[in-house]
């Protein structure tokens, strides 16, 4: 459910007195657990360190993510690949290509031609 308008955006009380104290032309990095605040304009152009569950990662704040969390820029999970028999045997038949194109690197279709 969305925020009621008269209310506002939500931003953290502690985030806000940051971002009033840093001036515009600072390239400062200013850290955060607040995932849950909403981008406002006075935010663009900065960068925040916002926490993933793990570490801080960069979000650098454009126009376009006004009106979004800052949490939609900090995913906390990674995806690694999707596996099974299939996916297995995809990636052989790659790293064999591979393996045949470095062992023969002066061929050409050219020269495999002519044989």
């Amino acid at each position: 459910m969305a925020r009621s308008l008269k209310k506002g955006p939500f931003v953290d009380p502690s985030l806000l007195t940051k971002i009033e104290k840093v001036k515009k032309g600072e390239h400062i990095q200013l850290k955060t657990w607040a995932r849950d605040c909403e981008i406002i304009p006075e935010m663009v152009g900065l960068t925040f360190l916002v926490y993933n569950g793990k570490t801080h990662l960069p979000v650098k704040v454009t126009e376009e993510m006004v009106g979004h969390k800052l949490g939609e820029f900090s995913p906390t999970r990674k995806f690694i690949k999707h596996g099974g028999r299939m996916a297995r045997e995809e990636e052989r038949e790659v790293l064999a290509k591979e393996a045949s194109a470095i062992a023969r690197p002066g061929e050409t279709k050219e020269e495999k031609i002519g044989e």
